[in-house]
């Protein structure tokens, strides 16, 4: 068992232009999975990309969201993981029912064909979004991370991302930009080691094992670990600005319908209840105060 789970671990070769990033799961995956019932194969991709949106959201500096998206057809048409600036994950998956049949190892490129990767961050503090689309063309995650990473950021970086149902981990390693410093092979050095980790080290060893194990002999700066954890940022407000954009006369027409508007939230279970009452507030300008019917 990981000393130390549910934290990011960033380190840096001295005199070298080379990062890495650590990152294991535990209780944050055991949340996600709480509130959906996933088959092995889908538990498996869903972890690993709890994983890399937690390495991303710290190698792509910003304040707000970092979204991992992939969308396609097949078994797996669409996953959805996020993370914020401050470590906080979520994630969720759509599958086929025959998803409980297929190995554990069947390939992601298998499961989510003619597919595609998407990372998008949403800014907090500005309206500019940015969005990078690469094809799923890869049979794990990791390696889709990586050709994100060559065509996108134009950064070589290695990723390896593991989990078995119970826990998550991954490794990031990337050679950044600019003079490459007094030790000018310390890349080629670094890609080569971590590439010797194996599946069961990440998710079994703790960060010190792991980092030692891998770069005994290097100058590694090791900093101080980050908490991560699971969150979603749901909510009530959210949910009534997308009411919004349907406009006036069809929220309206739901209620009359329907009686109410409901709308739950895919990655926490959260329910959010609209009645006649919400919407003239809504679109009057009014606040809508939550209810106490609201559910997690």
């Amino acid at each position: 068992m990981p000393a130390a789970p549910d934290q990011l671990h960033r380190f840096v070769f001295e005199h070298a232009n080379v990062r890495g990033e650590l990152i294991q799961l535990d209780r944050t995956l055991q949340e996600v999975l709480a509130r959906h019932q996933y088959p092995g194969v889908i538990i498996r991709v869903l972890g690993e990309a709890l994983a890399a949106a937690g390495l991303l959201s710290s190698v792509l500096k910003f304040r707000g969201s970092l979204i991992l998206q992939l969308q396609g057809e097949g078994t797996l048409p669409m996953l959805v993981a996020s993370a914020t600036h401050e470590q906080e994950l979520r994630a969720v998956a759509r599958h086929t029912e025959d998803a409980a049949s297929i190995e554990l190892d069947e390939p992601l490129n298998g499961m989510c064909k003619q597919g595609y990767l998407a990372i998008t961050i949403d800014p907090t503090d500005s309206d500019d979004r940015y969005q990078g689309i690469v094809p799923l063309e890869a049979e794990r995650l990791g390696e889709a991370v990586e050709t994100y990473f060559t065509q996108s950021e134009q950064l070589p970086t290695r990723v390896w991302l593991a989990c078995d149902g119970q826990q998550a981990a991954g490794l990031l390693m990337q050679r950044l930009p600019g003079d490459a410093g007094e030790d000018a092979d310390a890349w080629n050095r670094a890609e080569h080691l971590a590439a010797t980790i194996t599946e069961g080290e990440l998710l079994g060893l703790g960060p010190r094992e792991i980092i030692g194990r891998l770069f005994h002999e290097e100058d590694i700066r090791l900093f101080e670990p980050e908490p991560v954890r699971f969150n979603c940022h749901c909510s009530r407000e959210r949910v009534a600005a997308v009411l919004e954009g349907f406009g006036y006369e069809e929220a309206q027409g739901i209620v009359a319908e329907q009686g109410e508007i409901e709308a739950a939230c895919e990655f926490c279970g959260a329910t959010y209840r609209f009645d006649a009452v919400d919407v003239e507030q809504l679109f009057s300008g009014g606040s809508i105060d939550p209810p106490d019917n609201t559910q997690h």
